[in-house]
């Protein structure tokens, strides 16, 4: 006869073991769900907005880059480093176009003035006119432009043109038509029927993308808009805090989510904030990541798609490097394809820049040059504008 002191241990144990299978088979069942998202129990449209899905999951490209690595704008003169920033009150468009003309003259100027001084020459024979083709494909403004820019200059040349001056006005002018003045360039960023103007920047990793969208900004703000920014550049350590720093300098709040987070559900919410909070505008930082990536470019779609949900894209602003050549033809190319681009903002364009990029890309997408980046200063973004950009390549900045 078993003693009943054995049966009791004997009940013990088989109910721990039981409780320990139950305990492990949740365990296990949670961890394969993975992290829940979190939402906000009291959004009545909690079904619409996105969650991390197969089409977001996408390998990375690019190392993930650390805040060290990252250009930070420096603080205000005056304030030290760790304190709250001083709001600045950022340089109006007058004056920023007064600083584009006399940088674009001095690096830009000796293109203009060569091929003034070729058409000035007492005899413009054939090896003339080879020579003016070679400067402008040279300067990156293709080779289809240039064709229809010389045939142009040697009609009127020959008609027209009988001194130096001659050769100067009509130089002058057929520039600013191959340049298009007749291109729409401003920005859609008035808020309409109660919600937010909303803009999309776009463009490769290393290309000034997170920087213009801070710049930007500052061209709204002065502007007296209020703005919102969505860091949805998930994918990069240091974008969302870069982005952050830009906005806090002219009291602009950022919009942000984790770290390799979807950045669709980054652009809902800020487009979500940016109604409730009756701002102007949103402007939403895309991931920047190679353009021969299928996958990584159909997530931009998707980032529009879901941000329409709210509110209509009224601008996707596309950033090249003015410095890359025919390697920024190819970028805008690939994203005109998956995003309908409104308009191009080129960086580095008074570096080593060639000035001929400004016709090359607006012929590739048929879209303008709305914004020009000038240098490192927080307040070099200015509008392009054909007329003062030509001067400028014609050596009168100054």
């Amino acid at each position: 006869m078993v003693p009943v002191g054995d049966y009791i241990f004997l009940i013990i144990g088989i109910a721990v073991a039981a409780l320990a299978l139950v305990v492990g088979l949740v365990t296990t069942r949670t961890r394969s769900r993975g992290p829940e998202v979190s939402r906000r129990p009291s959004d009545p449209d909690v079904l619409a907005e996105p969650r991390v899905g197969e089409d977001a999951e996408t390998p990375r490209d690019t190392p993930t880059r650390t805040i060290e690595d990252a250009e930070l704008p420096e603080p205000a003169p005056g304030s030290p480093r760790g304190s709250a920033p001083t709001l600045e009150r950022p340089e109006s468009a007058a004056s920023r176009l007064v600083r584009l003309r006399e940088r674009l003259s001095r690096s830009q100027g000796p293109l203009g003035r060569g091929l003034l001084a070729l058409l000035s020459r007492d005899v413009v024979d054939e090896d003339t006119w080879e020579e003016i083709e070679d400067t402008l494909i040279t300067a990156d403004v293709g080779v289809t432009a240039t064709q229809e820019l010389v045939a142009r200059l040697r009609t009127r040349m020959k008609v027209e043109g009988k001194t130096s001056a001659d050769a100067e006005d009509i130089l002058r002018e057929e520039l600013v038509t191959l340049v298009d003045p007749s291109m729409d360039r401003s920005l859609a960023v008035d808020r309409r029927d109660g919600v937010p103007a909303v803009v999309l920047v776009v463009g490769v990793n290393g290309t000034g993308k997170t920087t213009t969208v801070g710049k930007l900004a500052r061209v709204l703000v002065a502007e007296d808009k209020d703005v919102i920014l969505g860091a949805a550049d998930t994918f990069r350590a240091a974008a969302t805090e870069q982005l952050s720093t830009w906005g806090e300098r002219v009291g602009v709040p950022t919009v942000r989510g984790p770290e390799g987070g979807d950045p669709a559900s980054v652009a809902f919410e800020a487009v979500r904030a940016g109604i409730e909070q009756e701002v102007d505008v949103v402007i939403v930082d895309t991931a920047g990541r190679l353009q021969n990536k299928a996958g990584l470019m159909d997530e931009l779609g998707k980032v529009k798609r879901v941000v329409e949900k709210q509110a209509a894209v009224t601008e996707v602003l596309l950033v090249l490097d003015a410095t890359t050549g025919q390697n920024g033809m190819t970028q805008a190319r690939v994203f005109g394809e998956v995003v309908d681009v409104t308009g191009i903002v080129l960086t580095k364009l008074d570096g080593s820049a060639k000035g001929g990029i400004v016709v090359a890309v607006q012929r590739e997408l048929g879209v303008p040059v709305k914004l020009v980046g000038l240098g490192e200063g927080a307040d070099d973004l200015a509008p392009f504008d054909p007329e003062t950009f030509v001067e400028a390549l014609l050596g009168r900045g100054n």
